[in-house]
C-alpha cells in the first residue's frame, strides 16, 4: 500500500490550492481526481480563438478578492463585466413589458425602484423569519407590506422568483429565507476572455495529480485515513475532500465511519442546484445597443427573461441565457438544438424574424455529471449559514472538507472554493500562512 502524508480528493481549485500549500510545506501530498483533467467545475472549452467557460466565470467583486489577486500573480487577462448578481440596475438593461414593448428609461427607473423598496423591507423581514422559512415566505410578506396594486407587485413577485433561480439555481419556495445572504458584489465584476482554466491550470504545475482515478471508499480513523481508488489503495496521516455537495450525498464514495455531527447535520440541509448555461453565438447582432442584458417580463418569461451580451470578450455576437431550477429540470433531456429553439422564441417575439438562428450553441450538462450532480449547493429549508463552515468542521483530526460550499462568507463561488483549500491546508500544517502561498511559485498563464 503506497503511504503519502496527504490524500487530497478532487483536483479542483479548492483540492489545488490546498495542495499547493501543503507541497510548499514539504509534504507529500496525492491528488486524486477522477475527471481525465483539473478544473472541476472550472471548465474552458475552446474553438479556434474562442474560450468559453461552461462552469465558473466570473469573480464576483474584485475588492479584496484573492483569486482576482491570484489572477493577477498569474498574468489572466480580464474582462470587466459587472452583473452585480441579479439587480435591476447594476448596467443598462434593456426591459421588455408582458406586451413585448420594451419600457421606456421612466418606466426601468420606477420598476427598479420597486425592487429597491421590497430590498429594504426584506432585511427585516429575513432577519426574524422562522428557521423553516423560505425566501418565498419572506418576499411575499415583505410585498404585502407595499400596499401596491396586484400587477405592480406581480412584476416584482417574478423578478424576486428570478433572482432565486438565476442566483442559485432553484425554485424559490425550496430556497432558505437566508439563501441569498451573500448576494452582494464589492467592486467590479471581470470575465476571462483567455478562459478561466488558467487558474487551476497553474495551481495544479508541479503536483503530484493522478487523473482518471475515481475514489470509491474512504476509511478514516484517528490512525489516518485510507482511500480505495480505482488504480490501488493509498493511505496518509489527512486526507482533504473536496467532492462537490451532490457526490457527498450520493454515496458513490462511501466513508467509513460516516461522517458525524455538525459535518452530517449540515450536509443534510445542503443541495445540489439545478443551473445551466445556455451559449447562443450569432453570424450578427439583432438586439439592443449599449445594453449589457436584455430582460423579459410576464408568462412569457417564466423560464427565458435574462440574456447576457458577451459580445465584448471576442467580438463575435454572442448571448448567454441560464436554464435554471425548474426550467434546468424541465429541459434535463431535451437536446441542444430543442434548447436554441426554446430560447430563440421569446427572443423572436420581442425583436422579430430578423433574429437568426445561432451559427454555435453550447448547453451545459451539470446535472448530468456524475462527478458533479449540479453546479453548486444552496441552502434548503431549515438550513442557516452556519451550515457552510459545520460542514468544514475537521473530522477524527484527520479528515477535513474543502470546496465551494464549505465557505460561508462567499459559497458557491471560485473564492469559496479557494479559500476554503487553503484553510484545510493550514489546519492540515497546524499553522495559519498567508492565501498568497496558494499561488505564489505557480507558473503565468501561458
Amino acid at each position: 500500500m503506497e503511504r503519502v502524508d496527504t490524500i487530497v480528493v478532487g483536483a479542483g481549485v479548492a483540492g489545488l490550492a490546498a495542495a499547493r500549500v501543503l507541497a510548499g510545506a514539504g509534504r507529500r501530498v496525492a491528488v486524486l481526481e477522477a475527471r481525465d483533467r483539473v478544473g472541476g467545475r472550472v471548465w474552458t472549452v475552446r474553438d479556434g480563438d474562442e474560450a468559453t467557460d461552461l462552469g465558473a466565470s466570473w469573480i464576483h467583486g474584485v475588492a479584496g478578492s484573492p483569486v482576482a489577486a491570484a489572477a493577477e500573480a498569474l498574468g489572466m487577462r480580464t474582462v470587466e463585466f459587472t452583473v452585480g448578481g441579479y439587480q435591476p440596475d447594476s448596467r443598462p438593461i434593456a426591459y421588455y413589458g408582458p406586451d413585448a414593448a420594451r419600457l421606456t428609461d421612466a418606466e426601468a427607473r420606477r420598476f427598479a425602484d420597486d425592487i429597491h423598496a421590497v430590498d429594504a423591507t426584506l432585511g427585516p423581514v429575513i432577519a426574524r423569519s422562522p428557521s423553516h422559512a423560505s425566501y418565498r415566505d419572506v418576499t411575499e410578506e415583505a410585498l404585502g407590506a407595499q400596499g401596491w396594486d396586484a400587477q405592480r407587485i406581480e412584476r416584482v413577485r417574478e423578478y424576486l422568483q428570478h433572482r432565486s433561480e438565476e442566483q442559485y439555481g432553484v425554485a424559490i419556495e425550496d430556497l432558505a429565507a437566508h439563501g441569498l445572504d451573500d448576494d452582494a458584489i464589492d467592486g467590479d465584476e471581470v470575465v476571462f476572455p483567455d478562459g478561466y482554466d488558467a487558474l487551476p491550470r497553474a495551481l495544479a504545475s508541479g503536483l503530484d495529480i493522478r487523473l482518471s482515478t475515481p475514489v470509491s471508499h474512504l476509511r478514516w480513523s484517528p490512525a489516518g485515513v485510507e482511500a480505495t481508488t480505482s488504480a490501488g489503495v493509498l493511505s496518509a496521516a489527512h486526507a482533504i475532500v473536496t467532492l462537490p455537495v451532490g457526490v457527498l450525498r450520493s454515496g458513490d464514495v462511501v466513508i467509513e465511519p460516516p461522517l458525524p455531527e455538525p459535518v452530517a447535520g449540515a450536509l443534510s440541509r445542503l443541495e445540489m442546484n439545478a443551473f445551466e448555461k445556455v451559449f447562443l453565438r450569432f453570424d450578427t447582432r439583432f438586439w439592443d445597443e449599449d445594453v449589457y442584458a436584455i430582460r423579459q417580463q410576464g408568462p412569457a418569461g417564466a423560464w427565458w427573461h435574462s440574456w447576457y451580451d458577451l459580445t465584448a470578450l471576442h467580438g463575435t455576437p454572442t448571448l448567454l441565457t441560464f436554464a435554471a431550477g425548474p426550467a434546468a429540470r424541465a429541459v434535463r433531456a431535451w437536446s441542444d438544438r430543442r434548447i436554441a429553439d426554446a430560447v430563440l422564441a421569446p427572443l423572436r417575439r420581442l425583436y422579430g424574424e430578423r433574429v437568426p438562428g445561432p451559427r454555435r450553441v453550447h448547453v451545459t450538462r451539470w446535472q448530468d455529471d456524475p462527478f458533479a450532480r449540479g453546479s453548486y449547493a444552496y441552502m434548503t429549508r431549515g438550513s442557516t449559514t452556519a451550515d457552510h463552515d459545520d460542514l468544514a468542521t475537521p473530522v477524527g483530526g484527520v479528515l477535513h472538507l474543502a470546496g465551494e460550499a464549505t465557505w460561508t462568507d462567499d459559497p458557491a463561488t471560485v473564492t469559496a472554493a479557494l479559500c476554503s483549500g487553503h484553510r484545510a491546508a493550514c489546519r492540515v500544517l497546524g499553522t495559519a500562512l498567508p492565501i498568497r502561498r496558494v499561488w505564489r511559485d505557480a507558473p503565468a498563464a501561458p
